[in-house]
């Protein structure tokens, strides 16, 4: 199908560049959606395992998108927010009482004992956009007494379910100290996980209950939860990580899977299976302003503030990793501040997933993107077949 706005001689290179990477062996399959207008144009190359293993790749291979989960979360509080049940600059003690009264490390590298009183409390805000004070340290692994102590808590985080229950984990949270005051530093991962015991405890339900209801029904996306029933599991694949010397290493297959069960931690870090064509239902009410088919999910001004960039560069500093200095952070996605390059355009918005996915929407284009691989992310940074498929895109737009 011809996407509007688009060269269908460009667009057609989509399928070759992306297609080189499957038959190298980079990765084993593929379904890269992209939406434009209205139309929509999909790509599904290789297989579900590695060396031509499994079955072919479909356009409904459900996958684990990983981060790509921390989209949907801030979706889901915002909800909340607008029925005023949270408000962003309330504190969260009284939800999250293993978060009141917090202490800080004087910096960030200090021993866990070398500690301050909290200037003031944890707030929703703060969990949304990463500045609770916690998360992943830019450093050398185990090089700050609080990054050993996160990893020996089971709190660090990682592309493996979360063995333990949301309230033993909160209890681990709290018995360290910050390693910034609230509000004073961007830190990447832990404020989500947060977020979802907040949100459960804020409805007193399950959080899969409560995503269901906010998002997946009204926006028709069967195929997104927190585990894969039974009669569904055949369509996960494989999952892989890159080595240097051994390739493409197998790190989790669906028969040995525990995604065919409810997990003990729901995680909207990054603990959500969904599929391109769900994602895409998810994306569009964003494009639309919070509007999915003529109905309202979200209101505009949440979606306009979810996709504001809301930090200063001083809140920023030290995670030039993920900013890659043309971006910041709005509420659970990060946002394009200006262009450096094809696919930079000020006011795209959208976030990628450890396990290999890469989502993105740009207003001002009208586009949605949608990358869905089993290849393991290494870093923050894009991998190659990211980076070929949005330069792909962009240069196949022709209006």
């Amino acid at each position: 199908m011809r996407v509007s706005g688009f060269s269908a001689v460009r667009l057609g290179r989509l399928r070759t560049v992306l297609g080189g990477h499957v038959e190298r062996g980079e990765v084993p399959g593929l379904v890269a959606l992209v939406a434009r207008r209205g139309e929509v144009h999909v790509e599904v190359l290789g297989t579900t395992e590695a060396d031509g293993g499994g079955v072919p790749m479909r356009r409904d291979t459900i996958f684990r998108i990983a981060s790509v989960s921390k989209m949907i979360g801030a979706a889901a509080a915002m909800t909340l927010i607008e029925e005023c049940r949270l408000r962003l600059d309330d504190p969260v003690d009284d939800l999250l009482p293993e978060l009141a009264d917090r202490r800080v490390l004087t910096r960030v590298d200090a021993p866990l004992g070398d500690t301050v009183p909290a200037v003031r409390s944890i707030t929703m805000r703060d969990l949304l956009t990463f500045r609770m004070g916690l998360g992943v340290v830019v450093a050398e692994p185990g090089a700050c007494p609080i990054q050993r102590a996160m990893d020996e808590a089971g709190l660090s985080p990682g592309p493996h379910e979360i063995p333990i229950t949301p309230e033993e984990w909160m209890k681990r949270l709290g018995d360290l100290p910050l390693a910034y005051q609230p509000g004073e530093r961007w830190m990447y991962h832990t404020g989500s996980q947060v977020l979802g015991v907040l949100l459960s405890r804020a409805t007193g339900r399950p959080l899969g209950d409560l995503l269901r209801e906010r998002l997946f029904e009204p926006l028709g996306m069967a195929d997104t939860d927190f585990h894969v029933p039974p009669g569904k599991i055949g369509r996960l694949p494989a999952v892989y990580r890159p080595d240097p010397e051994a390739g493409l290493v197998l790190d989790d297959h669906p028969s040995r899977s525990r995604w065919d069960h409810p997990p003990v931690f729901p995680s909207i870090g990054g603990g959500l299976v969904s599929t391109a064509d769900d994602l895409l239902a998810f994306c569009a009410m964003l494009l639309g302003k919070g509007r999915h088919i003529g109905a309202r999910v979200l209101s505009r001004p949440s979606v306009e503030a979810m996709t504001t960039d809301q930090l200063t560069e001083r809140q920023k500093a030290g995670n030039e990793v993920f900013f890659d200095g043309n971006s910041g952070w709005g509420f659970g996605v990060q946002v394009i501040t200006r262009r450096t390059g094809l696919d930079s355009t000020p006011g795209r918005f959208g976030w990628s997933g450890g396990s290999g996915v890469c989502v993105y929407i740009d207003p001002a284009e009208e586009l949605i993107g949608i990358l869905l691989t089993q290849r393991q992310m290494t870093s923050p940074a894009q991998p190659a077949v990211f980076r070929d498929f949005w330069t792909s895109v962009y240069q196949a737009i022709d209006d």
